[in-house]
């Protein structure tokens, strides 16, 4: 039953819990002789029940005063969801609005509105275990995977610190990839990249990249926040001079998420709008079923038992008061 107490050696005390089968508490007057008189069932199953009571309440006294409590416990559950890692882009330009522009009251800028429909979506899918990764020029960790939603809410919330200058993707994937590691895991493993940008891999962190995809079975989203006239992820160049890794690297990172050979989906987002759009898209494609276990905290009884204990307490003196005196 995973119970336990805090004080162990206050356990002695149920020994007082004899005496009540020695002492009903009730009053005792002399009679000459009874033995005629025919047995009292009433008065028996009274005595009887004054016994329990009074042994009840010591127990219940003794277990409050040993801090009772029910240990932590973890249950299997089965719900529809995903291990979702989500990898955030904390360059300097998601600080600006998706014109390319400071925020102001009037828009707000790629990072907050990103976070403030990460929360939506957090909120939506209380099965889901998630972790959250930033990069720009370093990979940060910031969160393991977890199916606590108040943790999730509260990491979500804390990017909202200062951006760095640089976008180093590949570290970032690689970080993102890594919270599965060697985990059983059931259900979809997800990675959910949030940029506005790209960097270009080089070609030994492409290749550690695309093993790490394939031995993980990741499945990948990347919602591109597209700043106003900044190409697209679909976009050829007019010059076939620029069409390499280094002049456009979100279409060459795009295209390299499209070797991979794995489930992959990508999104360009030009608005908070669309950005709303391409979450519930995700959302929607995302409810497989999953097995996962849900941790119960430990669970303190000692207040219940004083509870238990005033009550018996009070049906023991409303009986005492009904005694009749002579």
């Amino acid at each position: 039953m995973n119970f336990a107490v805090e004080t162990p050696w206050a356990l002695a005390g149920l020994l007082f819990m004899l005496w009540p089968l020695f002492d009903d508490g009730v009053r005792h007057s002399p009679y000459p002789w009874l033995a005629m008189l025919p047995p009292d069932a009433f008065s028996t199953g009274l005595t009887i029940l004054l016994r329990i009571l009074g042994m009840a309440t010591i127990a219940a006294l003794v277990l409050g005063l040993a801090g009772l409590h029910r240990t932590e416990q973890s249950i299997e559950r089965i719900g529809h969801g995903a291990n979702i890692v989500l990898l955030l882009d904390r360059s300097n330009s998601m600080d600006n609005t998706f014109a390319g522009k400071a925020p102001d009251s009037a828009e707000e800028s790629k990072a907050a509105a990103a976070r403030r429909l990460l929360t939506e979506f957090v909120a939506g899918r209380p099965h889901d275990m998630l972790g959250i990764a930033e990069y720009s020029t370093s990979p940060l960790f910031v969160l393991p995977l977890t199916e606590n939603k108040q943790a999730i809410q509260a990491a979500i919330n804390a990017t909202a610190a200062p951006a760095l200058a640089y976008t180093n993707i590949s570290k970032g994937l690689a970080m993102a990839m890594s919270f599965f590691g060697d985990r059983e895991l059931t259900g979809s493993r997800i990675v959910l990249l949030v940029s506005d940008g790209a960097a270009a891999i080089d070609p030994d962190s492409e290749l550690q990249l695309r093993q790490w995809f394939k031995q993980q079975q990741i499945r990948l989203y990347w919602i591109f926040l597209r700043t106003a006239n900044s190409p697209g992820i679909y976009e050829r160049p007019a010059d076939s001079r620029n069409d390499n890794a280094d002049a456009m690297p979100e279409r060459y990172l795009h295209l390299f998420f499209t070797s991979l050979n794995i489930p992959y989906q990508a999104y360009e987002a030009e608005s908070p709008d669309a950005l709303q759009k391409a979450i519930a898209d995700i959302d929607r494609l995302e409810h497989l079923p999953r097995h996962y276990r849900e941790r119960i905290p430990r669970q303190d009884l000692s207040a219940l038992c004083y509870q238990w204990a005033a009550g018996l307490m009070l049906v023991l003196l409303a009986l005492k008061l009904c005694e009749v005196r002579r």
